[in-house]
């Protein structure tokens, strides 16, 4: 199947063609789980993503496959229990874009957290999770826990808590697991906005109009039902359907401040109180610390929530509280990010009641929704709406389909073998690649970035080595993987979704977006008008990533 960007026209044509099953409206985590799932179990599927893939939440998240240790404290017994199961089938499914992180929860004299309720908190989590034996949680003396983390606040330390979360490329899985539902079948376009929804004369919801946000065609898409995964537009599609009604989204607003290790050098991933009683993350990354996140109800423009000088300073004030030497300061922030989510609100209950939990809603018009829920969830999440797909399938026409299959199917990119198989793999690939000219951290990079996939992108290598090109070979062959195989239409999908750049990279961005472009446009065939506006559209979302408003 096709999933390039050069290629829309045809994917239209196929999406026309072929009586649809399903029409999944959203590219986020949510929509490309349901899009897997439901190819894997035979459903004839498609995919329109108004955005780029991944463009909302699922690429401004705190970048974790939770554990969900946090839903222990109010008691959400069985939701740490199926998160837990969740995190472990992402892993194997995918290593390549997860990784498993040691975090250290240190306790303080007057803290939430004290060693005692640390201690069974963290068994219980170990348990209800099903964590592996050689995951399980430590405890710590003071000693020990500033052996591992120097630049903790050291008055007051009591001990420290150790346990596994999984570090994770939220965008990257995202477009991991849609790339699987297209090489199995799936019809998948970004920039295809839903402008508004199909019915028959009965009422029921049979398709959409769809205004491709490239050309500004219109389209009409038919099928037999229509999914609504649209994160934290829902409320948008379901007020389109006059079924907005009852439980409703409230969105919150979370943000990371990005800096080099040079000004802040984490060496230990620290879970913590901030001085509010909020719970804080500070995460090393491969030469960068990040820190997130806030909790803020949002009102603002939805495709582009902000970071703002009260949200900086609100990390701020939290790094320096509980890493009192480092002193940081406004200016040694590299990049940010904000996200929203979209959170299930009932009315008549407190917004501290606000749910972290997903849940389906069926319209009269037979319009499926599902809201809410967790990065870590997205499997369990999209098994149980194409469950609710399949049963009205069974009971409107009799059809049978097989219950759901992607807890064993590896995403693209994880045809490893597992998790540790990858390690094999990935010292085989690095030694490939290091063969082929690149650098062992350019090799390693890549294999970490793209997984099975590596040998493509190293073909890729070596037909830019041989070019007489302004880009650098390496990003030249992620430039021009992105666009065949990852349906990169502009330059903002590669610099962010693609390759996490803006956000962790932000120097090689600026290194490197005129060649980006100008050979974007050579491709593409751009006006040097529509080449301005993408240029102008990078510049600001650089801008914005280096200062909060």
């Amino acid at each position: 199947m096709i999933f390039s960007s050069k290629k829309r026209a045809e994917t239209y044509q196929k999406m026309k063609e072929k009586p649809l099953d399903l029409i999944v409206i959203g590219g986020g985590i949510t929509g490309s789980g349901i899009a897997l799932d439901a190819v894997s179990r035979g459903l004839n599927v498609a995919v329109v993503e108004m955005q780029d893939y991944a463009a909302g939440t699922s690429s401004r998240s705190t970048k974790l496959v939770h554990g969900g240790l946090r839903y222990l404290k109010q008691f959400e017994v069985k939701m740490v229990a199926e998160v837990g199961r969740e995190r472990a089938i992402v892993f194997e499914n995918g290593p390549h874009v997860t990784t498993p992180e040691w975090m250290m929860l240190p306790f303080y004299k007057g803290g939430t957290f004290g060693p005692f309720s640390t201690n069974i908190g963290l068994l219980v989590y170990d348990r209800l999770a099903g964590v592996k034996k050689s995951e399980r949680r430590s405890m710590f003396k003071p000693q020990e826990a500033l052996r591992r983390e120097p630049l903790l606040k050291h008055n007051g330390l009591k001990g420290a808590g150790y346990y596994v979360e999984y570090r994770t490329d939220d965008a990257r899985l995202t477009m991991e697991v849609m790339k699987k539902a297209v090489e199995k079948g799936a019809l998948s376009l970004n920039y295809a906005k839903v402008s508004d929804l199909l019915y028959d004369e009965n009422g029921a919801v049979n398709g959409v109009a769809v205004e491709d946000q490239l050309t500004n065609e219109q389209h009409e898409l038919k099928a037999k039902y229509i999914v609504n995964a649209a994160g934290p537009w829902v409320d948008d599609i379901r007020e389109n359907d006059n079924s907005k009604k009852g439980k409703t989204l409230k969105l919150t607003k979370g943000v990371h401040l990005v800096f080099d290790q040079s000004k802040f050098p984490l060496e230990q991933a620290i879970y913590f109180d901030a001085p509010d009683g909020r719970m804080i993350f500070a995460i090393p990354r491969n030469g960068k610390a990040y820190v997130g996140t806030t909790d803020t109800v949002y009102e603002g423009d939805i495709s582009h929530p902000v970071t703002t000088v009260s949200d900086r300073d609100y990390l701020i004030d939290a790094i320096n509280f509980m890493f009192p030497d480092q002193q940081i300061t406004a200016e040694d922030v590299e990049s940010n990010w904000a996200g929203l989510r979209p959170l299930i609100y009932e009315e008549g209950k407190d917004p501290s009641e606000i749910s972290r939990k997903d849940e389906i809603f069926v319209s009269k018009s037979g319009l499926i929704s599902i809201a809410g829920g967790k990065l870590t969830g997205y499997r369990k999440m999209a098994e149980n709406t194409v469950d609710v797909v399949c049963n009205k399938m069974a009971s409107d026409e009799g059809i049978l389909f097989s219950h759901s299959e992607t807890k064993n199917i590896p995403i693209s990119g994880g045809d490893v073998g597992g998790s540790k198989q990858f390690e094999i793999y990935k010292l085989e690939q690095i030694e490939k690649g290091t063969a082929l000219g690149l650098t062992e951290a350019d090799a390693k990079f890549l294999v970490e970035q793209y997984g099975s996939n590596t040998p493509l992108v190293f073909d890729y290598y070596k037909q830019a080595i041989g070019k007489n090109s302004v880009l650098s070979p390496v990003t030249e062959a992620m430039l021009q993987y992105s666009i065949d195989y990852e349906a990169v239409c502009k330059p903002v999908d590669f610099f962010i979704r693609r390759t996490g750049g803006l956000f962790f990279h932000i120097h090689w961005v600026e290194t490197e977006k005129e060649a980006v472009i100008d050979e974007m446009q050579r491709i593409f065939q751009w006006s040097d008008q529509v080449k301005d506006g993408y240029k102008q559209q990078l510049e600001q979302l650089i801008y914005e990533a280096k200062h909060a408003q």
